[in-house]
């Protein structure tokens, strides 16, 4: 843990750097998916539960970050701190998949060649509040909230948890949220055993079924993130973030589990991954300390792109997909291109922090919240990919 001179509280810069590090497997995934024949010869095969990493991150930040803020702070407050820290960037998503939208026209996507323009700035300028677009608006065809820029379906889920923390679960007992938390466990191994497909993968969807998915990924990790916060105290982890980062990377790589004829199985590793591993993996990274130059360097270049990149890649993975499937190029003679789109989107995650999401925030928080300095230095939320 390293002390922030601006803050009472320890700043978890190891988190920081998980949440980078499970940031940039996305974009791996992602890329390797569009290469996939099915959810069994994935690559990186279970980077879709970086997700449910992400929410633990983040229910262990806001419990840590906030629980004893509430008396000195209002509802408002809490609610403008966390639009602040997260909006810009979502406005940024939606503008940085509006602009890639037509370069993404192709035979996988035909009906975007088509589509009148005032169309598609109608879908962004619903996308800027986050609000899932209606159906009759779902432009791409693939039954996303957010068409011009998929992953923002997990920030949907991530404000709904905030609220949820903001009016209620604040207020509960340990007791009680370990009954939530119980709870919401046995329905996220319901889930994941019974799945179709043997996994947890879903929630980018208003469609009922899918809303369920998104709000069963939702409950349990970020609600046992808090609890986490609560009841558990770090201890001194040698060479945590290494060995995290290593955790991170395996769990997230292991291939499929069990095959097309037990998909239980991987159903049950998915579960007992989030409900065990990555709470382990959250205590300790909160318990180690990042020492060395290069070593701190590193964590915090993965912690500052880790939100910015999960925001904003997916645009072009869009177009890195529609090129793969109208030239059907293998993943042997496609990987220059895939390495090329990996640099580009930590480019632009970089250039969007540096240079429109650091800025805003520091004007907004001086325009909306009193104490702008410590709430600019305060613990960072896990990103929700």
């Amino acid at each position: 843990m390293q002390k922030n001179l601006l803050t009472a509280k320890p700043h978890f810069l190891i988190l920081d750097g998980l949440r980078g590090v499970a940031a940039v497997v996305v974009v791996a995934f992602h890329l390797f998916e569009t290469h996939s024949t099915s959810h069994l010869d994935q690559i990186i095969n279970h980077g879709y539960m970086a997700v449910d990493f992400f929410y633990v991150l983040s229910g262990f930040v806001i419990g840590y970050a906030y629980d004893d803020r509430w008396g000195k702070m209002t509802l408002g407050d809490f609610f403008k701190r966390r639009l602040i820290r997260l909006h810009p960037m979502v406005i940024m998503g939606m503008i940085i998949g509006a602009i890639g939208f037509y370069f993404q026209a192709s035979g996988y996507w035909p009906g975007i060649s088509h589509l009148p323009v005032w169309k598609m700035i109608l879908v962004m300028l619903i996308g800027f509040t986050l609000f899932p677009v209606p159906t009759s608006l779902e432009i791409r065809g693939w039954g996303e909230m957010h068409p011009l820029n998929g992953p923002a379906w997990s920030l949907f889920f991530e404000y709904i948890a905030n609220i949820l923390y903001a009016l209620f679960v604040r207020k509960f007992s340990n007791k009680v949220i370990a009954i939530l938390v119980f709870i919401a466990g046995c329905a996220l191994i319901h889930l994941a055993v019974t799945s179709p497909n043997g996994d947890v993968i879903g929630g980018w969807s208003i469609e009922p079924s899918q809303f369920r998915i998104g709000l069963t990924r939702l409950m349990f990790p970020f609600f046992a993130g808090l609890l986490l916060s609560r009841l558990v105290k770090p201890t001194h982890i040698k060479q945590a973030f290494l060995l995290c980062s290593l955790l991170v990377v395996i769990i997230l790589s292991i291939p499929r589990i069990g095959g097309s004829g037990h998909l239980w199985m991987n159903g049950l590793y998915d579960s007992l991954s989030i409900i065990f591993i990555f709470p382990l993996i959250v205590y300790l990274g909160a318990s180690g300390e990042v020492k060395g130059k290069y070593a701190s360097r590193i964590a915090k270049f993965l912690g500052d792109i880790s939100y910015p990149i999960y925001i904003t890649h997916y645009p072009l993975i869009y177009i890195y997909t529609a090129w793969v499937n109208d030239n059907k190029v293998p993943i042997s003679e496609a990987w220059p291109v895939a390495l090329l789109v990996l640099f580009s989107s930590i480019v632009i995650a970089y250039a969007c922090l540096k240079l429109y999401d650091i800025p805003l925030r520091k004007w907004l928080g001086n325009r909306f919240i009193i104490n702008v300095k410590k709430d600019l230095a305060d613990v960072k939320p896990a990103n929700t990919i």
